[in-house]
C-alpha cells in the first residue's frame, strides 16, 4: 500500500520519491530522473504483485491537469497504469477536482455521518469515560456529526477528564462564537495523518478558503456573504446584492451564469447545500463559524457584516398582513442578525431598522419576548446613534411598549407609551402620524389595564385626528375605531359599541377584504358583543361566518 499527499505538484512528487525508495526503483537517485514515470514503470510490472496508491487531498485539480504549472504535463492517469489486480483510490474535498483527476472511473460520495456512527465514534474516541446516551446525541448534534470536530471534542474532553464532561463541554461551547472557535482550534491529537496537516476543524477548512479565493474571487465573496445568515432557508435574491463593482457591467445573463458558476464552486467543496427546490441554500454551521473566523484573521468580518446586513436590511418587509408571507421567511435571519452589531454608522442605523421590522412582524405573530428584545435594542442604537427625539427612536420606542403591553408587563408598557407620547408632542405636529400612533398605543394600554374612561377619552381623541388626516377608510383609522369600539364594549355601552362595531367591520371587508385578520378581529368581536346581548341567532352565523372565513385564509396561505 503507497499513501501519497496530492495537494500540490510538490508534496506529490516528494510522495512519488518516497514511494521510489520503498521499494528501491532503478535509477531513483539520479536529480535528472522522472520519477513520476519510474514509479509508473514500477507499478506496471505484474512481477511486483498486487497494489493500492493511496492520493490524499487532491483538492486542486489544476496538479493534475496538462496545464498545470508544476511537473505533471500530463494526465494523471497516464502515470497511474489501469490494473484489474490493483487500486487507486482518491480523496478529495472537491467533486470537481476528484472528477478531474478520476476521469471515467468511479466516484463515491462521502455522505455526512448518521447518528449511531457519530455516537458510537464519539465513546470510541472518550475511551472508558461514561457518558449519558443523551449528552452523546446532543453532542453530535451540535457538531453537525462532522467525524473531525467529533475526534477533537473528545480529545479535549478526554485530557481535562474528570474535571470536564460532555456537558460542560458543551456548556462552553454554546457561550459565545469565540468559544466556538477556541475549542475548534485546538489540535485533535494522533489522527495518522500527514504529519504536516494540520488537524484544527477550522484551519483545515481555511486552507480550502484560502484556494478559493485565489482561484476564483467571487465564490469567496459569496461564501463570505452567505456565513452571516442563519444556516438554513438563505435566498438567492438576499445574495446577489454582494455583487462586485465589476458585475454592476456585466448582462443580467453574464451576472447569472457568474453567480451559478460561484454556487458550483461552493457545492464542489461541499460547503454549501441547494435544497430541492433550487431557490434557497444551505451551510453547516461550523462552515459559517470557520468562514467568520477566516475572515476575521484577514481583516475583512466588519466588510461582510454590513454586506449582510445591507442586503437584509433591503428584502425584509415591515410586518404589515400582506408581508407575512415574506417575513416568515426572512425571520431566522433577522434573529442571526442580533448578534451581529456593526461597526459603521450608517450600517448601524440600517440594523436598527431591520430589528425594528422583524420586532414588529414578531409582534404580530404573538411573539412578546423576541418583538421586545429587537425592538430594545433597535431603541437603543437609534438613541444612540439618531437622538432621543428623532421620528425613527419615537418608532422604536412604540415598539418597545407594544411588545411589553403583548407580554402583560402593562406598567412598563404605559410608562413606556407616556414618555414617548410626552417626547412626541415636544418634537412633531400634534397631527403627525406618529403622534397619533404613540396616542393610540397608550389609549391601548390604559383598556388593558381596565382604565376605561382615560382609555375612552383618549380613542375619541385619536379617532377624531385620525379620520382628519388619514381619511375614514385608513387601515390605522380603521384599527381606531375597533378600539374604541372594544372599550365601549367593556364598559358595558352595548348600543354604541355595537354601532361602532359594525361600521368598522363594513368599512374593514371594504378596504381590507374578509380575510385580512383585522377583518377577522372586528367580525369575532362583533359575535361577542351580540352573543352577550342575548343575540344569539345572529351571534352563531357571525361566528360561523368567522370561522369559515379562518379556515379560507389558512388554505390560502399554504398555497402562496
Amino acid at each position: 500500500m503507497f499513501w501519497a499527499h496530492a495537494s500540490n505538484t510538490a508534496r506529490l512528487e516528494q510522495s512519488f520519491r518516497e514511494i521510489a525508495d520503498q521499494v528501491k526503483v532503478r535509477g531513483r537517485k539520479n536529480p535528472q530522473a522522472d520519477v513520476f514515470k519510474l514509479v509508473h514503470d514500477w507499478l506496471c510490472d505484474v512481477k511486483n504483485g498486487r497494489w493500492l496508491l493511496v492520493l490524499d487531498n487532491a483538492d486542486d485539480g489544476a496538479v493534475f491537469s496538462p496545464t498545470g504549472d508544476g511537473a505533471l504535463q500530463r494526465h494523471l492517469s497516464r502515470y497511474i497504469p489501469p490494473s484489474r489486480d490493483s487500486s487507486v483510490l482518491v480523496t478529495s474535498r472537491t467533486k470537481r477536482a476528484a472528477m478531474q483527476i478520476v476521469e471515467d472511473f468511479d466516484t463515491i460520495p462521502i455522505e455526512p455521518m448518521h447518528d449511531a456512527a457519530a455516537h458510537t465514534l464519539l465513546r470510541k474516541k472518550l475511551g472508558g469515560i461514561e457518558e449519558e446516551d443523551s449528552s452523546i446525541a446532543q453532542l453530535a448534534t451540535t457538531l453537525d456529526h462532522m467525524p473531525l470536530a467529533l475526534v477533537q471534542a473528545a480529545a479535549y474532553i478526554r485530557e481535562r477528564a474528570p474535571r470536564c464532561s460532555v456537558q460542560q463541554y458543551l456548556e462552553k461551547y454554546q457561550q459565545s462564537d469565540s468559544s466556538k472557535t477556541s475549542l475548534l482550534n485546538r489540535e485533535a491529537g494522533h489522527l495518522r495523518r500527514d504529519e504536516t496537516a494540520c488537524n484544527s476543524v477550522l484551519i483545515t477548512w481555511q486552507i480550502s478558503f484560502d484556494h478559493i479565493q485565489r482561484t476564483r474571487q467571487s465564490a469567496a465573496d459569496l461564501l463570505s456573504l452567505m456565513s452571516f445568515f442563519d444556516r438554513q432557508g438563505i435566498q438567492e435574491a438576499l445574495l446577489h446584492r454582494q455583487s462586485s463593482v465589476a458585475a454592476e457591467n456585466m448582462s443580467t445573463s453574464e451576472a447569472n451564469d457568474g453567480f451559478d458558476d460561484d454556487v458550483l464552486v461552493l457545492r464542489d467543496y461541499s460547503f454549501i447545500t441547494v435544497t430541492r427546490d433550487a431557490k434557497t441554500f444551505e451551510m453547516h454551521s461550523l462552515v459559517q463559524l470557520a468562514t467568520r473566523t477566516w475572515l476575521e484573521s484577514q481583516g475583512q468580518v466588519d466588510k461582510w457584516r454590513e454586506h449582510f446586513i445591507t442586503s437584509l436590511c433591503a428584502e425584509l418587509p415591515s410586518g404589515e398582513h400582506k408581508n407575512w408571507a415574506k417575513c416568515q421567511a426572512l425571520f431566522p435571519h433577522a434573529r442571526a442578525a442580533l448578534a451581529q452589531r456593526p461597526k459603521d454608522e450608517e450600517s448601524l442605523k440600517k440594523w436598527a431598522l431591520l430589528l425594528n421590522k422583524a420586532a414588529w412582524y414578531a409582534l404580530q405573530q404573538g411573539r412578546a419576548g423576541e418583538a421586545e428584545h429587537m425592538s430594545t435594542v433597535s431603541m437603543e442604537v437609534r438613541t444612540e446613534v439618531c437622538g432621543e427625539e428623532s421620528a425613527e427612536t419615537l418608532r422604536s420606542r412604540g415598539m418597545v411598549g407594544l411588545a411589553r403591553e403583548l407580554g402583560g408587563k402593562y406598567k412598563e408598557a404605559e410608562t413606556m407609551h407616556r414618555q414617548t407620547l410626552v417626547l412626541s408632542e415636544k418634537v412633531l405636529e400634534h397631527e403627525h402620524p406618529s403622534m397619533l400612533l404613540s396616542m393610540s398605543n397608550l389609549a391601548g394600554v390604559l383598556d388593558s389595564q381596565g382604565k376605561f374612561e382615560e382609555a375612552e377619552a383618549m380613542h375619541r381623541q385619536t379617532l377624531a385626528r385620525m379620520e382628519k388626516v388619514l381619511g375614514h377608510e385608513h387601515p390605522a383609522t380603521l384599527t381606531s375605531m375597533n378600539n374604541l369600539a372594544l372599550v365601549l364594549d367593556r364598559q358595558g355601552k352595548f348600543a354604541e359599541a355595537e354601532a361602532m362595531y359594525r361600521q368598522t367591520l363594513a368599512r374593514m371587508e371594504k378596504v381590507l377584504g374578509n380575510e385580512h385578520p383585522s377583518t377577522l378581529a372586528s367580525t369575532n368581536n362583533l359575535a361577542l358583543l351580540l352573543n352577550s346581548q342575548g343575540k344569539f341567532e345572529e351571534a352563531e352565523a357571525m361566528h360561523r361566518q368567522t370561522r369559515a372565513r379562518k379556515g379560507a385564509s389558512i388554505h390560502a396561505s399554504e398555497h402562496e
